[in-house]
């Protein structure tokens, strides 16, 4: 079988990243350069990203929460607690 020209490319990434995949990618049994190998020739396969890529976005409950979180931040009205304690103790009545 014929030999493929191979070329060099470098990137500049977290150490701690590197080593996380690097340990990862050896429990699949195979190297970091072999895994960006596959992720570029799925790229190509599928002429672009080989995942989906978004911003997550909280669901309807965490909103929900998010914006009483805010509202009672902002309430002047709103209880407030000195202590954990205190906080427990109103709220085993």
């Amino acid at each position: 079988m014929p030999t493929v020209p191979t070329t060099n490319f470098t990137v500049r990434l977290d150490s701690k990243l590197k080593q996380d995949a690097e340990t990862l990618f050896n429990d699949l049994g195979m190297t970091l350069s072999g895994a960006v190998n596959v992720f570029l020739r799925q790229a190509v396969r599928v002429q672009g990203i080989p995942f989906e890529i978004r911003k997550e976005q909280p669901n309807a409950t965490t909103l929900a929460a998010m914006k009483e979180a805010i509202a009672l931040a902002n309430d002047p009205k709103a209880k407030t607690y000195s202590s954990v304690a205190e906080m427990m103790r109103d709220i085993e009545k």
